[in-house]
């Protein structure tokens, strides 16, 4: 127990050094979005919830495509900032010295919802599902597509340069979106531009 008498303890906080910064990025593959619809996520919740089933639906795929984009809230169409993040993250791996975990708490991509600059386009994919069997998913992709991140970043940990050379590292070898390289696709890849 503190003496009433005695000094106060005075703790002095260094100030974190955050800067922020853009980065532009240029797409060089497809980027092929997959956001969660309201119907999944119903039939998710009802399986968790030992709900019947109910009859299958008819394929929609108009529906389908439309609700794989993500709906910027400022208008047109954006992709989740952590996707980004999470690329750059595991681009460590291709940086000599480079550690995930610092990065992970070093810097954010700003906002939830980057905006995407392109205009969407339908595709049709066949896929395997469980048990070996097929079926069709379409989905929304860009081509040709950009995009710009707004970085905050700890200084005292991470310069400008190394933040884009992990920005160039996570395009080339990690991608965002569906089939990406670091999910053995070639999707949605990208360049610092």
């Amino acid at each position: 127990m503190a003496d009433s008498t005695s000094t106060p303890l005075i703790v002095q906080v260094p100030k974190i050094d955050v800067r922020t910064m853009q980065i532009r990025l240029v797409g060089d593959s497809p980027l092929i979005c997959h956001a969660w619809s309201e119907k999944a996520k119903k039939q998710m919740l009802d399986k968790q919830m030992k709900k019947a089933k109910t009859a299958k639906e008819a394929k929609d795929p108009q529906r389908d495509y439309e609700d794989s984009l993500y709906k910027h809230p400022d208008g047109g169409y954006g992709f989740p900032a952590v996707g980004f993040k999470s690329a750059a993250v595991s681009a460590c791996r291709f940086a000599d010295g480079m550690k995930m975990t610092e990065a992970r708490g070093a810097f954010h991509v700003v906002g939830e919802l980057v905006k995407i600059e392109g205009e969407p386009s339908m595709r049709e994919d066949m896929v395997k599902l469980q048990l070996s069997t097929a079926d069709i998913r379409y989905r929304g992709q860009f081509y040709p597509w950009a995009a710009t991140l707004t970085i905050a970043y700890n200084a005292s940990v991470f310069s400008p340069e190394q933040i884009v050379n992990l920005m160039n590292l996570a395009g080339f070898g990690v991608g965002v979106g569906e089939w990406r390289p670091e999910r053995d696709g070639s999707y949605g890849r990208f360049h610092v531009g």
